[in-house]
């Protein structure tokens, strides 16, 4: 389960009922860009809830966004009625506040915040409009809590109707969201010339380039290449009931459902050939579909190709799913809290437990994970470094001495081999493999194109490890003489340089001399100078922040 914290607020759950049954009740609406859908449930003991009752209404709200930049009137009419008869719905479960979440069609159009005022004033519903980053952290915890991904490097692609995105995660945690304006609506309206809906090579060859144009970026930038592709959204659970009719699985359930990329190709190729009305009569496909599912089939094909990643597995929930769980969070915060510090507490005994096996000082090595954690958490703000390697050069700090075991002179080079393949519980094969090369280069030569270990990264990880390991080398120094004299940082920004202030306790004098001394790989990864300075703690007492 994701330990992000939700972007949206909640304001409001639902209540216990009268009748005798002591769950709380809660209702959802998420106003799509294609369709809109409530989840009325019930909350169940422990992480989970129970569906009452759902409904689905197709109102292409993003019909002519991509022309005019406005929602449709009339689409705006038929959301208001369907918000209207889905407040009553959940009204007859006894659940008359709903949490109601607009995404992409209402954040982008000139006149979203005139619907939702009158979303407001007629039917007295609150719409909150949630951002692509909140969606891709929605759907992530809807895939989260279905699929064990703690141990696997993936990718969630979310397709609505006015957009997609795009969610790497590795050890169970999300490492980048990509948003784009891929949606299945959109991209047909946008493409889709002269009705011809893709059924012309010409036509078809556009969308493809149109989709690849969008998703180069996000290649670019991706930080490792997914073991597996997993799907959030009604195009995907559309794929796979086309796919299991055609091969005669009728009655297996979407959930879970492996698709092969030369499925999806070979599914896009029969679309495209086929006419509107064709398509409508296809089994597995709704009619209210048909025009749009080339589009998506396209993004899907396109998006594994990028990806180049060759499975694709259908989660039958998503974004309204991902809202529900975090209701539910709301409602009982210690669950969230709680399987946190567990995990928390396992990934950290395991690191400890290695290192130990390996004869690491632990005394100094925990002095100097500390010492690392307090300079990267006042240099991330001044250089923009993600904010959850704190517990990336944390984890480096513990097991950069693990190569002990085999020898001192090279032990850095042995750490990396050690850590690569420790197994560490509650690392992803991704994570384990920038620990690793962090604390390969805590000392001795700066990275360097020849190293196989290293150009194997991407360039956004190669610059993530040669900072990483520059602070790690810093803090490291701080502690050359073993015996944990400085006792805190404080780093200040000059135009020119970083400035840190050291406060120890006896004679730091090595200490300093290691730091000065190994300076120039944070030369080279943040393009400015490091000094230091010493400061004495008031005589009266010691700060044990570090201890």
């Amino acid at each position: 389960m994701s330990q992000h914290p939700s972007e949206a607020t909640t304001e409001s759950l639902g209540t216990p009922q009268e009748s005798g049954d002591e769950q709380a009740r809660v209702a959802a609406i998420d106003i799509g860009s294609n369709s809109m859908r409530l989840v009325v449930a019930q909350i169940l003991p422990g992480f989970d809830y129970r569906v009452l009752d759902e409904e689905r209404e197709s109102t292409r709200l993003a019909h002519s966004l991509a022309v005019n930049g406005k929602l449709d009137e009339g689409a705006i009419e038929l959301s208001l009625a369907a918000l209207r008869r889905f407040k009553k719905i959940a009204e007859g479960f006894g659940v008359y506040d709903i949490r109601t979440i607009a995404t992409c069609a209402v954040r982008e159009a000139s006149n979203g915040e005139e619907f939702c005022r009158r979303a407001q004033e007629e039917e007295g519903i609150q719409i909150e409009v949630i951002s692509s980053e909140m969606e891709g952290q929605l759907a992530f915890k809807s895939v989260a809590q279905a699929f064990d991904i703690r141990d696997m490097n993936v990718a969630i692609a979310d397709i609505g109707g006015g957009s997609t995105e795009v969610v790497y995660a590795c050890g169970g945690h999300v490492e980048e969201i990509f948003p784009t304006h891929l949606g299945c609506v959109r991209v047909t309206e946008e493409f889709g010339i002269n009705d011809e809906l893709f059924t012309t090579p010409d036509s078809l060859k556009r969308l493809i380039t149109g989709i690849d144009k969008e998703l180069k970026p996000l290649v670019k930038k991706r930080p490792f290449v997914p073991q597996v592709l997993f799907g959030t959204g009604g195009t995907f659970t559309t794929l796979a009931s086309m796919l299991m009719m055609q091969r005669g699985e009728v009655g297996q359930v979407e959930w879970g459902y492996r698709v092969h990329r030369a499925d999806v190709s070979h599914m896009l190729d029969q679309l495209s050939k086929m006419t509107l009305k064709q398509r409508k009569s296809l089994p597995g496909l709704s009619a209210d579909r048909a025009d749009i599912i080339v589009a998506g089939i396209a993004i899907i094909d396109r998006l594994m190709h990028r990806m180049d990643v060759n499975m694709l597995r259908i989660h039958d929930r998503g974004i309204r799913d991902g809202l529900m769980l975090s209701m539910i969070e709301d409602l009982q915060p210690g669950l969230g809290t709680e399987k946190a510090a567990a995990e928390e507490l396992r990934r950290l005994e395991a690191m400890e437990a290695f290192s130990r096996s390996c004869g690491v000082d632990m005394i100094h090595t925990r002095h100097v994970a500390n010492l690392a954690v307090k300079l990267f958490q006042q240099l991330a703000p001044i250089f923009d470094l993600k904010e959850s390697d704190d517990e990336t050069i944390f984890a480096s700090a513990m097991l950069q001495d693990v190569g002990y075991l085999i020898n001192y002179e090279k032990h850095h080079k042995h750490s990396y081999s050690l850590i690569l393949n420790s197994q560490l519980p509650g690392f992803s094969r991704h994570a384990l493999e920038i620990v690793a090369n962090v604390a390969r280069y805590h000392r001795g030569a700066n990275p360097k194109k020849k190293h196989g270990n290293f150009t194997r990264l991407s360039d956004n990880d190669q610059l993530r490890v040669k900072q990483l390991a520059a602070i790690l080398r810093i803090a490291g120094a701080l502690d050359r003489s073993h015996r944990q004299q400085v006792s805190k940082v404080e780093v200040v920004a000059h135009p020119d340089h970083i400035f840190v202030t050291v406060e120890a306790t006896g004679d730091p004098e090595v200490d300093l001399w290691a730091a000065r001394s190994r300076t120039e790989l944070f030369g080279k990864a943040f393009d400015t100078d490091i000094r230091f300075g010493l400061r004495r703690p008031a005589a009266s007492s010691v700060s044990s922040e570090l201890s």
